[in-house]
């Protein structure tokens, strides 16, 4: 899907109280205060090259000379676009629209300190949700993801395939999300989990923003685990749920629901989509997970390390 985070300002969580320009494919460098009204970033005006001036007074030799100056003008029209098409899409669904494979190598620039994924330099086996105050284990054989999905920070599977309902798209095996929960009226984390489970099947399993169906839709689900549990020193609940799948093997949903370590602890929910089969993450990942999720700056256990790979 065309699934970018849309351009626009966004909290810069290395640097609290200040946004960020998100130009739609990266973090720029220009920031301003939270709820300010600085203009999204345009590049400096440059004064395009001319031609030195023939004898007769036209640019570059006349009709000949313009015509290079066109030629050049599309020549750079035509490398923007391939440069705008080779850049890889993730999903809301943590799926992921690749460039064809070359067999040459590529260099990304680095990410900057306004990383949605958390910060940089940190503990590769830690996942950082900054706005939550929460770190999540990242197992042996995941990784976390290179761009924020819906502003959620976001791990996946190393591994992934091509999605069983869509050609030319790859799925991980596993994706888990923490995010902030908005727009809901639910008050209490078990009312959460049990309305967000929907909303998380539909979303990994069923069909995206755009109607993709990357696993040809959900044919059937049942309940396979729920109830209270201790996430981070708070109190939570969560919801388990088995989807049946028109295409692949189908897999397990998990909403996970808990007040936030920090602030006026608003609700925070964490979602998990694991794949069935013998490939897909193994089940009792979703408890090691959940029972390693940690406030911030507590080094005590936190689950690192657990091998839980697909």
């Amino acid at each position: 899907m065309s699934m970018t985070t849309p351009p626009g300002w966004y909290a810069d969580h290395g640097a609290p109280g200040t946004e960020r320009w998100w130009d739609g494919n990266a973090w720029t460098a220009h920031t301003r205060p939270a709820g300010g009204s600085v203009p999204p970033y345009q590049p400096p005006y440059q004064q395009p090259r001319t031609a030195p001036l023939t004898p007769d007074g036209g640019p570059g030799g006349g009709r000949r000379g313009r015509g290079r100056v066109v030629a050049a003008g599309a020549a750079g029209l035509v490398l923007v676009v391939a440069v705008v098409a080779g850049v890889t899409l993730l999903g809301d669904d943590g799926t992921t629209t690749p460039p064809p494979r070359a067999t040459g190598t590529t260099s990304e620039p680095a990410p900057s300190s306004a990383d949605p994924t958390g910060e940089p330099g940190a503990d590769p086996t830690v996942l950082v949700d900054q706005l939550n105050g929460i770190t999540l284990p990242i197992p042996d054989g995941w990784e976390k993801s290179e761009r924020a999905v819906d502003r959620a920070i976001t791990m996946t599977t190393v591994a992934d395939r091509e999605c069983p309902g869509e050609s030319n798209r790859y799925c991980p095996y596993g994706r888990v999300m923490s995010f902030t929960a908005t727009q809901t009226d639910a008050a209490t984390p078990e009312a959460l989990a049990k309305e967000d489970i929907q909303a998380a099947s539909d979303a990994l399993y069923d069909e995206d923003s755009l109607g993709t169906r990357f696993y040809g839709g959900v044919t059937s689900y049942t309940v396979v685990k729920s109830g209270p549990v201790t996430v981070a020193g708070r109190t939570g609940y969560l919801v388990r749920r088995q989807v049946k799948t028109a295409k692949g093997p189908g897999g397990y949903v998990q909403s996970l629901a808990f007040p936030s370590t920090i602030g006026a602890e608003s609700l925070i929910t964490v979602r998990f989509g694991f794949d069935a089969g013998p490939e897909g993450p193994p089940l009792s990942g979703m408890d090691t997970i959940t029972q390693g999720i940690r406030r911030i700056g507590d080094t005590t256990g936190g689950g690192v390390g657990s091998s839980i790979g697909p």
